[in-house]
């Protein structure tokens, strides 16, 4: 099994774990720290980065070679849409349909989804290629993998935060690889000289070095 795999699995523990706290059902119809999204649908959302790996192995992949992770980024369609932009009202709406089940069910899908993964990724080969139906285009699953990863760290720290948890953290490989990717999406989009001192040079830092 590749390193990345064991890092998501970890990530998709973290999600389980932070879905089935207490805070968060309490808190399930409240509104989050995301504009118009309640704990609940905030909650549906970090779950469903754990059901689309199921949903993208269950799919055949085409003849196409897959692209690379930044070259999946230059094609999505939502980085820099406003609030009420058709991708991100269908998210709502999506994520309040998936939060309708409750907590419980929602907590309960994504720890079945995350048993029989980790099953399913250790028998899949090293350079499976996947086809993203939200794309579509192909990855390979471990470049799929790594965008999970990197949505887990995100909104489990929306969630976390909406609840009052604000120092769950992810597990420590999975968090280097949510940052490695958020630090190369920086530098693409503002400049290495931007990021390096944001990082390092605070007197000349830039205002923003955010990846979106």
């Amino acid at each position: 099994m590749t390193s990345v795999r064991p890092a998501f699995e970890a990530a998709a523990d973290f999600a389980v774990d932070l879905l089935g706290d207490p805070a968060v059902a309490r808190g399930w119809a409240e509104p989050s720290a995301l504009a118009e999204m309640t704990v609940g649908a905030l909650a549906a959302h970090l779950a469903r980065q754990i059901f689309n790996v199921q949903r993208v192995l269950a799919e055949p992949t085409g003849p196409e070679p897959p692209i690379s992770l930044l070259e999946h980024y230059a094609r999505v369609t939502w980085i820099g849409t406003g609030l009420q932009d058709a991708a991100n009202v269908a998210i709502r709406q999506d994520s309040e349909a998936g939060a309708a089940v409750g907590a419980a069910a929602v907590a309960a899908g994504a720890a079945a989804a995350a048993g029989e993964l980790r099953e399913r990724l250790a028998a899949e080969p090293v350079d499976r290629v996947v086809l993203l139906s939200w794309g579509p285009w192909p990855l390979t699953l471990d470049d799929m993998l790594i965008t999970r990863i990197m949505e887990i760290a995100v909104h489990g720290d929306d969630l976390a935060y909406s609840v009052g948890l604000p120092d769950v953290q992810l597990p420590g490989a999975a968090a280097e690889i949510a940052t490695g990717l958020l630090v190369r999406l920086a530098v693409r989009r503002h400049g290495q000289a931007a990021v390096l001192r944001a990082l390092a040079r605070a007197e000349r830092a830039p205002h923003s070095i955010t990846a979106f």
